[in-house]
């Protein structure tokens, strides 16, 4: 499902960022809450891990939301993921592809969408999508068509969700209210114990 993202010409006479690919879905059969970014920033990029980096609130949002279950440590990233698809979330990001300089949304430029209609199957018990930030939450109507669902945000059963992002550039959010906002949106889900 090709798209892009605003585009912003370069100016003259200045090279065009390089292509960056983001990472494979982290999705399973038991994945009822899909949490979607927008692109991996520059950090995660370079561990091959989504929210890599260190200042980013995903990872220990979810360590308050389930302090029951110890999340491993960032040195055991396929732990982590077995450990978030054990909680029943899947982990996926709008963008395949962009060009960008840094890690910014707003530098994010000739972007194509990721192919969710591939996604379905893989995840037949999907009972929300989480967007994880704005730039996430401007697709959700085009990620509820990739996935033959009902236009309507909060139409039939697998509703669209805005959350707070977790990003450390989301300074006006503090981790509480952050943690407060996913808890609440995740609930209806079962997915707090």
């Amino acid at each position: 499902m090709p798209s892009s993202a605003d585009m912003t010409p370069d100016a003259p006479g200045t090279a065009a960022p390089a292509r960056l690919v983001g990472l494979a879905p982290l999705v399973s059969e038991r994945t009822a809450v899909l949490v979607l970014g927008s692109f991996p920033g520059a950090a995660s990029l370079r561990a091959g891990q989504y929210y890599g980096h260190p200042q980013n609130h995903f990872w220990p949002i979810l360590q308050a939301l389930w302090p029951q279950h110890p999340l491993p440590g960032r040195d055991r990233y396929p732990e982590r993921c077995a450990w978030l698809l054990a909680r029943g979330l899947g982990l996926w990001d709008v963008y395949a592809a962009c060009e960008r300089e840094g890690s910014l949304d707003t530098r994010i430029r000739n972007a194509a969408v990721n192919d969710f209609a591939a996604l379905r199957a893989r995840c037949p018990r999907l009972s929300a999508i989480a967007h994880n930030g704005g730039e996430s939450f401007k697709h959700a109507r085009a990620v509820r068509t990739a996935l033959d669902l009902p236009a309507g945000l909060e139409d039939g059963p697998v509703p669209s969700l805005r959350l707070p992002s977790t990003s450390p550039a989301n300074a006006s959010w503090s981790f509480e209210r952050k943690r407060a906002a996913w808890a609440a949106a995740f609930a209806p889900f079962g997915l707090i114990d």
